[in-house]
């Protein structure tokens, strides 16, 4: 599998992927066995049927749209008759949407020139930022990187602290300043020194900020500014991250962050905790950004690498 510097092996992460994603089968594929089961036909009711189990699991009216067209195309061709072919249709026409922006063998970022790779993670509060920050941080220190953390959400101590703790946890050095400092002298300070030390990796944390307010939007620039003049092409990856029990409304953030801040990539948080998580595909087909890693529960292992056919899999197994 895919991560930001290579491939490392999961064990039992695809178990744990159908587990985090059972409540959107239930709402999707549950549902779906449901209108097969009572059609003898595909007929407008049960196109209905179809397109209410589909907005349920959070595909967005857009996106549902665009694959019932695709289904009714099928059906018009005389190359979907039967009911039952309805799942394997669906299956194809939701996989075309995630592969079309995510590799099938996950995200393979091309890697700078210069170390250190310097990743953005960004997103507003109560996403899961800081612990997705210490999970991918254990999951380079896993594949060999040596990693520094950047404590740039100089906003809040308690960010700060529980930053602290996730790199004893993982043997990771941080860098810090004290609460209320400039957040872009941090980024300075953190990749001087990881420059110095011929660090691999170097993750900036970032005040949890709304997308939208302007003045936070463009002290997030201003870090970006700071680390491209330390470092060749920096920052490398900007990932935002999204709470998959917000809906829609993570959409709306991932478009204006990507608007103003060049998202390349998406962490999915809390996918264990809704039945939503047909979210991934709202955000693909309309923003164009691919999933990088999915969090399917609380301990260090639980940050998954994102697979558009497993995903798929296990809406569906």
């Amino acid at each position: 599998m895919q991560t930001l510097f290579g491939s490392t092996e999961e064990r039992g992460w695809l178990d744990r992927l159908r587990q985090a994603v059972r409540s959107t089968k239930q709402q999707l594929a549950a549902r779906l066995e449901d209108i097969v089961e009572g059609g003898k036909e595909i007929d407008a009711a049960l196109l209905e049927n179809l397109e209410a189990g589909l907005i349920g699991a959070d595909l967005g009216v857009k996106t549902t749209g665009e694959v019932l067209e695709k289904i009714r195309q099928q059906v018009n061709r005389q190359t979907l008759k039967d009911p039952h072919g309805l799942k394997a249709a669906l299956k194809q026409e939701l996989l075309g949407i995630l592969e079309s922006v995510t590799k099938k063998d996950g995200p393979a970022p091309a890697v700078p020139e210069a170390l250190p790779r310097v990743i953005f993670v960004v997103g507003v509060n109560g996403t899961g930022k800081t612990t997705s920050i210490g999970k991918l941080a254990y999951r380079l220190r896993k594949d060999g990187k040596q990693v520094l953390i950047c404590a740039a959400d100089t906003f809040r101590a308690a960010a700060i602290e529980q930053l602290e703790i996730w790199a004893r946890r993982i043997g990771s050095e941080m860098i810090r300043q004290k609460p209320g400092a400039d957040p872009a002298a941090v980024v300075f300070d953190s990749l001087a020194a990881a420059v110095a030390r011929k660090t691999d990796c170097v993750i900036v944390d970032t005040a949890g900020r709304l997308h939208t307010k302007s003045n936070l939007m463009a002290e997030l620039e201003k870090m970006k500014r700071t680390a491209a003049k330390l470092v060749a092409g920096a920052p490398h990856d900007v990932l935002l991250v999204i709470d998959a029990t917000t809906g829609q409304n993570g959409l709306a953030q991932a478009r204006v962050f990507t608007e103003r801040v060049g998202v390349t990539g998406i962490i999915l948080t809390k996918l264990d905790g809704t039945a939503k998580g047909g979210i991934a595909l709202a955000i693909v087909r309309e923003l164009g950004l691919p999933i990088q890693y999915v969090g399917t529960g609380e301990t260090l292992e639980d940050l998954l690498p994102f697979h558009p056919k497993d995903f798929i899999e296990s809406l569906f197994a």
